[in-house]
């Protein structure tokens, strides 16, 4: 599949910001399963300084710094990608989940990095109920794609999507006093579960392509930025699983950026200097088929 990703970011304040220094994580990643054939970044007003870099994880981030006062900031990116759906080994999706453990796997070339990934982060806690949900998909010996597969239905079944029933700071507690949340948090919550016994599994950030209703027509910009996770299997890459959609991830989704958990990945963060006293953020997302 082939498609163009524009993601707009409009920040207004009501009064005059003298400097604005932003970071943007909006690239889309160049993959084995997806090639981004153009990409650009365009900030209004026009930064007095720009750059792009790629940080510890392999993410492009965009850097700018706004030092004309202005009262409204535009953020707008524009992709184009082609994406095919990964492929896994049976063997391996076959092996005990025990097995997948990167401590437990010392003879794999990526054990050592996909540990990371195993450990505690500030957005996700190995909290008991965490463990305890768990555990009932990760019964003894179970193949860790059907364990991993079978915790995402449950997530998709207990919880429900609901916007407003959490904030981007929300704790795993919070997710499951709620029993409610977006994507971000079911990402953040089957990490928690996979994580708090052993598991490596990483936080992604990116697009899913939607249709719209039967009869009618797409409304450009309704799409949103999209999260998942994906859990790592010994030398055969990460298996990538949407828990907001009860699926796993294929060639309607495309990929941004990746880390420990939404902080190290947000589209766009930064900080004003300004005397204003409200302000207000809109975003527009587009993902069309091309």
């Amino acid at each position: 599949m082939r498609y163009r990703v524009r993601h707009t970011t409009t920040y207004t304040y009501d009064d005059d910001v003298t400097d604005s220094y932003g970071v943007a994580y909006l690239a889309p990643r160049q993959l084995p399963w997806q090639q981004v054939t153009q990409h650009a970044v365009v900030v209004d007003p026009r930064p007095a300084d720009t750059g792009s870099d790629t940080d510890y994880y392999g993410n492009t981030a965009t850097y700018f710094q706004v030092d004309e006062p202005h009262t409204r900031l535009r953020i707008e990116a524009d992709s184009t990608v082609e994406v095919v759906a990964e492929q896994h080994d049976r063997a391996v999706l076959g092996a005990p989940w025990e097995q997948a453990r990167p401590s437990a796997r010392p003879d794999v070339l990526d054990a050592w990095s996909a540990g990371d990934f195993a450990l505690r982060s500030p957005l996700v806690d190995h909290t008991d109920e965490a463990f305890a949900y768990a555990a009932r998909s990760l019964l003894p010996g179970r193949p860790i794609g059907e364990a991993a597969t079978e915790l995402m239905h449950r997530i998709h079944t207990d919880f429900e999507y609901e916007q407003g029933a959490t904030t981007v700071s929300s704790t795993i507690d919070d997710v499951f006093g709620a029993r409610a949340g977006v994507c971000q948090d079911f990402a953040h919550l089957s990490m928690a579960c996979l994580r708090s016994h052993g598991l490596a599994v990483r936080y992604v950030s990116g697009y899913l392509a939607t249709d719209p209703p039967p009869g009618k027509e797409r409304i450009v910009g309704a799409d949103a930025s999209h999260a998942w996770a994906a859990v790592w299997l010994p030398g055969d890459g990460w298996l990538a699983l949407d828990p907001t959609n009860d699926q796993p991830v294929g060639d309607r989704y495309v990929t941004v950026a990746w880390g420990r958990d939404y902080a190290d990945v947000p589209p766009v963060k930064g900080v004003i200097f300004t005397e204003a006293k409200t302000s207000n953020l809109a975003v527009e997302v587009d993902v069309a088929p091309c």
